[in-house]
């Protein structure tokens, strides 16, 4: 798979440092499908000398964003990614850059609006609008764990999944049944979600609450899915299915995940 599959964008931002947006290419290059580089083919890729690849890894393996396989001599992201990782999940940045999409969403739809990150077995609120019929709960959304096999909010990430990580979390472990319309068979489960994946969104009613419906599309970061955006509230609200709501849902997640990968930029006011 080449960059391009990827949808990397490589034009220098303008202001932008050459070395310091190589130096970041270089590392938004690595994927699930492309866990490991060469410092030849970081060259060829980008179409740099091999000189300027060269020290371009001995900087990032330096500062340990990136590691060294020392049988194969070839790179994979280090610690350093990590530790920034964590900070990005304590520093308020996800809900800033989330939280305008999700209330447009919310006054365009009236329903209430989650978007959730995949937590272990679960699927984390991280931020919400509320809809104009009240609150879903008597708590606050953000912050609820959502079970990975029950509702629309979960199995629209789930059903992204590589199919052999989708079934080591599934096959493995017993499911809790939430109502009696929850599905527990692992392999009605896998069909569900075969069915998710090719129409592109998860539809479920009752399934994790009673007389709750949701309609959820991944969100993704290149091509790997991130998390989920769904919509959710009670049964009647959705008498007609979720067709009228998909094409809001969608542009919402497009431009989340467009927000999330190229972040607005405060542009300086003229000088008068």
């Amino acid at each position: 798979m080449t960059l391009a599959e990827i949808d990397l964008d490589r034009r220098k931002p303008a202001g932008a440092l050459q070395t310091v947006d190589r130096a970041l290419l270089v590392l938004l290059a690595f994927e699930r499908t492309r866990p490991d580089w060469g410092v030849t083919e970081v060259a060829s890729e980008f179409g740099w000398d091999t000189s300027v690849a060269q020290r371009l890894r001995s900087t990032l393996a330096g500062r340990g964003f990136l590691v060294s396989d020392p049988a194969t001599r070839r790179y994979r992201i280090g610690p350093a990614v990590l530790r920034l990782s964590r900070q990005w999940e304590r520093s308020g940045s996800l809900e800033l850059l989330a939280g305008p999409v999700l209330e447009e969403l919310c006054r365009t739809t009236g329903d209430t609006v989650l978007f959730c990150l995949p937590d272990s077995y679960h699927m984390r609120c991280v931020a919400a609008e509320e809809g104009e019929a009240g609150p879903l709960r008597y708590y606050p959304l953000v912050g609820e764990l959502y079970p990975a096999h029950a509702g629309a909010t979960s199995k629209s990430y789930y059903a992204f999944l590589p199919d052999e990580q989708r079934h080591r979390l599934f096959r493995a472990r017993p499911m809790a049944r939430f109502t009696d319309r929850t599905v527990t068979d692992a392999d009605e489960l896998e069909r569900e979600f075969l069915r998710i994946r090719a129409q592109g969104y998860a539809w479920t009613v009752g399934e994790y609450d009673r007389g709750i419906a949701t309609v959820a599309v991944p969100v993704f970061l290149g091509r790997e899915p991130y998390g989920s955006l769904s919509l959710g509230g009670a049964e009647q609200l959705f008498a007609q299915g979720p067709e009228s709501r998909l094409d809001s849902l969608r542009q919402a997640a497009q431009l989340l995940e467009k927000r999330l990968t190229h972040p607005p930029q405060r542009t300086r006011r003229p000088r008068t």
